[in-house]
């Protein structure tokens, strides 16, 4: 029996599916953690409405596409809506909390998560809005081994990597790149230096509220697009920052890409391979428990080697 259940958790068909759905996630909780790690590099500022604005991008796309029939047009409304939301929230509350402690803004941005959380919930109801692919976009890539991968999961995952090489080409080969860089590592000598680092936060605020719109859009055909479907994005994306290390986007995707690979697999074959130690009773109880904690044993391994995260960005003290 033993002999079956290890031949399950190292089927080759399954493990390329699983891989494919792990670089997904991953690249998914990137577009979302980009922007958060920038705004708490550039400014140290915690910002928990930033799963909100994801879930304001999923219901932005999935109305638009409802209404119009056009994912064009619904993946174009997504970002641009998140982007003001952004942009709104920093006039209405996130301005207020640059000089305050991080507890306040944990609070204060946390009653933010209550108040458009339920916002939505009146707006829409409390079910889930209905958000079905093309029928151009419904099908398969056959793979080998007998198995396949549905179309929006490589759109997924095209769109995250275009989007990464792109968010990569700015912060490294443009001005804007180099200031929000040296903004990360010390915001204050840039500001001495005459650069306006309040307009430069708006554009980093601006621009990661689209990607997470964006990322929004793109995970509603795949996700339930219901109030709160951003909560668990969020937490998710805060273990990739904290993996990777605050401030760096090459740590976001390093430590995306290993919360995405650690979550799936761990979820798609941890409680087969628990099997071969265990009782199958005993197997089905912790397996399931060890999949749900793998990422946070990843995030708590990684922290013990390295304190700063993988890929941490100096920075000046505050």
């Amino acid at each position: 029996m033993k002999s079956e259940y290890r031949a399950t958790a190292l089927d080759p068909a399954l493990l390329v599916v699983q891989l494919l759905n792990g670089v997904q996630l991953g690249l998914l909780l990137f577009l979302v953690a980009s922007g958060l790690t920038l705004v708490f590099g550039i400014l140290d500022v915690i910002n928990l409405a930033h799963g909100v604005v994801f879930m304001v991008g999923a219901y932005v796309a999935a109305s638009t596409f409802l209404h119009s029939g056009s994912l064009l047009l619904a993946a174009a409304a997504a970002p641009i809506a998140a982007a003001l939301l952004g942009l709104v929230l920093d006039r209405l509350v996130l301005r207020f909390l640059y000089e305050r402690s991080h507890l306040d803004q944990v609070l204060a941005t946390f009653g933010v998560v209550l108040f458009v959380d339920e916002a939505v919930r009146t707006l829409f109801g409390p079910a889930a809005l209905p958000f079905p692919l093309p029928a151009s976009l419904e099908w398969s890539l056959p793979l080998p081994g007998g198995t396949s991968y549905p179309a929006w999961r490589l759109v997924i995952i095209a769109g995250g990597l275009v989007l990464a090489a792109g968010l990569f080409g700015i912060l490294h080969r443009t001005r804007a790149g180099m200031l929000v860089r040296a903004a990360a590592n010390d915001a204050r000598m840039l500001e001495m230096l005459g650069v306006d680092v309040r307009r430069l936060f708006l554009l980093v605020l601006g621009a990661g509220s689209a990607l997470a719109g964006f990322a929004g859009a793109l995970a509603g055909p795949i996700m339930a697009v219901q109030p709160g479907m951003g909560d668990n994005v969020l937490i998710l994306a805060f273990v990739v920052i904290v993996t990777g290390g605050m401030g760096s986007v090459q740590g976001a995707l390093l430590g995306a890409l290993l919360v995405g690979l650690v979550d799936t697999l761990g979820r798609a074959f941890l409680t087969d391979l628990v099997r071969t130690l265990l009782p199958p009773a005993a197997a089905n109880e912790v397996g399931p428990a060890l999949a749900s904690m793998a990422i946070y044993l990843l995030m708590a391994i990684v922290l013990l080697i390295r304190p700063q995260g993988l890929l941490s960005v100096r920075r000046a003290a505050r």
